[in-house]
């Protein structure tokens, strides 16, 4: 079994509402040290081993479901390991 962590962020080329909203809060609150802030997803999934290599089938769950690649780039990390 796998543990699978995939994280989704905007491009950098793409405008960040969300992103710019928290800066504001934060600046406001007296935290202007912050400079940037850029809202992702993350998502932890649970994979059983296949005969079918697994950044094979991360890829292709990333680029058909997970994220929209024309705006979002995305990665991932993977972990073996033991359910009992």
């Amino acid at each position: 079994m796998y543990k699978v962590k995939v994280y989704v962020s905007l491009r950098e080329s793409i405008l960040d509402p969300q992103g710019n909203a928290v800066k504001n809060a934060l600046h406001s609150m007296s935290y202007g040290e912050v400079q940037d802030v850029r809202i992702g997803k993350y998502m932890e999934l649970m994979i059983e081993k296949t005969d079918r290599p697994l950044e094979e089938t991360v890829k292709e769950m990333c680029e058909k479901l997970l994220a929209n690649t024309v705006i979002e780039d995305y990665r991932f990390e993977a972990e073996e390991v033991v359910v009992q």
